[in-house]
C-alpha cells in the first residue's frame, strides 16, 4: 500500500465514517474542510509516528506538513530521509 493510500485511509476510518475514497482529494485542506481539529492533529501525530517508527518534534506540527494527504506524505518522505 502506498503512503497516501495509508493516510487516506486513516483519514476516511477515524474522520469521514462512511465517505468515499472520492470524498477527499490529495491536496484537500484537513482543516479549511473542518475533517480535523486540533485533537485530530494529535491523533495525526501518534499515528505517523506508530505507523513510520519516526518521532514528530513540537515544532514540525504545523500546517505545512499536516494539513493534507500531499502535504504529510512530503513531511514523512523528508523525515525519513534525515
Amino acid at each position: 500500500m502506498s503512503e497516501k493510500a495509508k493516510i487516506r485511509e486513516f483519514i476516511l476510518e477515524n474522520y469521514m465514517i462512511g465517505e468515499s475514497e472520492d470524498a477527499l482529494d490529495n491536496d484537500d485542506s484537513f482543516l479549511d474542510k473542518g475533517i480535523v481539529d486540533s485533537t485530530g492533529i494529535l491523533e495525526m501525530v501518534m499515528f505517523v509516528e506508530e505507523t513510520y517508527d519516526m518521532e514528530v518534534e513540537d515544532d514540525e506540527v504545523i500546517p505545512d506538513n499536516f494539513d493534507s494527504i500531499n502535504k504529510l506524505c512530503a513531511y514523512i518522505s523528508k523525515k525519513a530521509g534525515e
